[in-house]
Formats: structure tokens, C-alpha cells, sequence
């Protein structure tokens, strides 16, 4: 069955090892699954004050034994393996019940895990009969199809949640609570709704504008909704008809801001562009052998350009990266680390001139 005859932007009934079987192969950017969890409850929970605890009781949480609950997740994972496309991604999470077997069976499986995230709730339920410690987090395993194989990260994009650096692998949110808490008859209408602030996250960073994303336990529909709120076409699989009926009332209501590349297209315009190497500017004539580059704007640290693309400082030659390692005591890129000279003597990041001749030059040639 070719690609195109995926459905999209739709909620498809039943089992979802069935369903993703019956869907064509690497057909899916990203899947997102929130899994039962195998609580293993036996009886219901009750607090101190004898008021009953509104757990995770749902007859699909219910496994006979952990032999039972790892054929299913092994049959699941394998159909969503089987839906990624070679770039494809698969981010799963769970509790300290299941998530430990998960991600052993997704290794087993040929997945390569690329992260384990917590999720740190800032408004956990708490532990009411004070034998444990109150569950707080829950993980979330983000994993590649294969070992070396490439994938979406937007990784520039994740810094301004993290106050412009490097995004953390734990995520400080909030449980889903107040008005996005989905109620029916003053009850929550699905037992563990997970806030869309999580999915805003998942999908900004290992996805784009028009990417599938595939949810095989779609559940009150969170998944979808953020998707569509990001242009992300989605493909949600749910067997449980009120769910089903609450997630397609749910995500109908959205309405997206018309698409816009410079506002949803968050891929970090440097990774995107074509390569050029420092010394393709230098044969380009944009620098000539003998011209001087300032480290960091320190006009007393100078290296010269040689005629083979690389520079010599103090005796040393290397790459822009390589001798901007050497100075600074560390890793660093070389194109923002070095400035060269522009026309009016005004010290500029070497990086300006890459992208300067990706204007005038690159677009004229392929794969530069």
C-alpha cells in the first residue's frame, strides 16, 4: 500500500495492533504512546479520611500477569516500528509500573534510545498511606528506529524553554488540571489525560510542519489536538467509543492559525542551509591567503588564513574550529568564534560571510 494512502488527521477504531497492521510501512514521522500502565491494583484505594481515591481502574489497564503485559507491548512496539520511516521516532512513557519494560523490549526490538525525559509534576498526587514516597515524575523514552540512524531534533527551538540554554531532560510541568481537564457529569472523563504543555514539548522538538504523527493510544485526544494546533498532520487508533466521541469534539473545536513557515517552521535555519566549508570561501575569494581573523573580537589574538582553508596562529595551523578550541579551553564553533574585517574596518563573525555567499553563491550550486 503506497504512503499516500495513509489516512490522516483522523481517529481510527480499534485494537491498535491491528489497525497499524493493516497501515502501510514507514509511513510515519513520530509516534507518541502512552500505553497502559499494568498498575497491578488489587481492590480500590482509599484515603485516611475514608474517601475513595479516583485511580487508574480502567478494564484496559487490566493485564492477567507480566508475561501477558510484555507479548502486548512487544506486538504494539513492533507494529510502530514497522509505521516509522527510517527517520522516524518513538516517544513512550509510563510510570515506575511499566516503563522499565518497555524500554527493554523496545531494545530488544532495534530501537535506539536517545533520551529518557522526566517528567517532574509540580502538583503530584500524593502518597496517602505514607508507606512510600509520593510518585512524582513519570519518564518518557524517546527513541530512533535504529542506532545511527538520522532524525528530527529541533534542538535551537527547545533552548527558550529552558531560559536559552541547553533544554534539560527534566521538564517541570504541571499535571492536566482546571479547565483543559476534559469532565463528564463532574467526573474526569478519562483517567489519565496527560497535559498538552507534554505534547507541545514532544512535538516541537522531534517534529515539523505536514510530519505524521501516529498515536496508538489516543485516548481524550491530546495528541491530536496539539498536533493540529502545530500543523502536524496526526493519525490517532482508540477502541473505546466515549473516548473516541470526547477526542474528535475535542480536537473539531481547534482552530489553528493559518500556516506560516516563520512561525511553525522551527528547524534551525544553519542546520537547514546547504554546508559550506571555510575553505570553499577562501577559493571562492571572500578571503585571501594572509588576511587576518580576531578570535572573539581580541584583535591581539590573530590567526592568518592559509591558502589550504585552514588558519595558523602562533606557529599553529588548524581548522576555524580547532584552533578556536585550542583558545577558548574548550569546544566552540569556529564560525561565530572568529571575525574578519568588512569593508568599513568593523570587526564581523566569520559566520556572516558564510551566510553572505550562501546569498550570492549557494543557491547556484548543488550540495556545496
Amino acid at each position: 500500500m503506497p504512503n499516500e494512502h495513509l489516512p490522516r488527521n483522523t481517529i481510527l477504531t480499534g485494537d491498535c495492533i491491528e489497525v497499524m497492521q493493516s497501515l502501510p510501512a514507514s509511513s510515519v514521522d513520530l509516534v507518541f504512546a502512552d500505553p497502559p500502565y499494568n498498575l497491578q491494583l488489587n481492590g480500590e484505594l482509599w484515603r485516611p479520611n475514608v474517601t475513595r481515591v479516583d485511580a487508574v481502574d480502567d478494564a484496559w489497564d487490566q493485564f492477567d500477569n507480566f508475561a501477558s503485559y510484555d507479548a502486548f507491548t512487544r506486538a504494539w512496539l513492533a507494529a510502530a516500528r514497522r509505521l516509522l520511516k527510517p527517520s522516524g521516532t518513538l516517544w513512550v512513557i509510563g510510570s515506575y509500573h511499566n516503563i522499565y519494560r518497555v524500554g527493554s523490549i523496545l531494545q530488544d526490538l532495534g530501537f535506539w534510545i536517545l533520551n529518557d525525559v522526566v517528567w517532574v509534576k509540580t502538583n503530584p498526587m500524593p502518597n496517602f498511606r505514607g508507606v512510600r514516597f509520593a510518585n512524582a515524575h513519570e519518564t518518557l523514552i524517546w527513541a530512533s528506529r535504529a542506532k545511527g540512524a538520522r532524525y528530527t531534533f529541533n534542538y535551537h527551538a527547545m533552548k527558550p524553554f529552558n531560559h536559552d540554554k541547553q533544554m534539560r531532560s527534566d521538564w517541570l510541568l504541571p499535571i492536566c488540571t482546571g479547565a483543559e481537564r476534559i469532565k463528564e457529569d463532574g467526573s474526569k472523563a478519562h483517567s489519565t489525560q496527560k497535559p498538552e504543555a507534554l505534547l507541545y514539548r514532544v512535538l516541537l522538538a522531534s517534529s515539523n510542519p505536514g510530519d505524521v504523527v501516529l498515536d496508538p493510544f489516543f485516548g481524550s485526544g491530546t495528541t491530536g489536538a496539539v498536533a493540529k494546533a502545530l500543523h502536524r498532520d496526526w493519525l490517532g487508533i482508540e477502541r473505546e467509543p466515549a473516548y473516541i466521541k470526547l477526542a474528535k469534539a475535542r480536537i473539531d473545536a481547534i482552530d489553528p492559525a493559518p500556516l506560516d513557515k516563520a512561525v511553525f517552521d522551527v528547524r534551525d535555519r544553519r542546520r537547514s542551509a546547504p554546508r559550506v566549508s571555510f575553505a570553499r570561501l577562501v577559493e571562492a575569494g571572500y578571503l585571501k591567503p594572509g588576511d587576518a581573523l580576531s578570535f572573539r573580537k581580541q584583535r591581539n589574538a590573530t590567526a592568518f588564513v592559509r591558502a589550504d582553508g585552514k588558519l595558523l596562529h602562533c606557529g599553529e595551523a588548524g581548522s576555524i574550529h580547532q584552533l578556536a578550541k585550542a583558545l577558548a579551553g574548550g569546544p566552540c564553533n569556529g564560525w561565530d568564534q572568529w571575525y574578519y574585517e568588512d569593508e568599513d574596518g568593523e570587526l564581523q563573525p566569520l559566520d556572516r560571510l558564510r551566510e553572505r555567499y550562501r546569498v550570492e553563491v549557494g543557491h547556484q550550486e548543488k550540495g556545496v
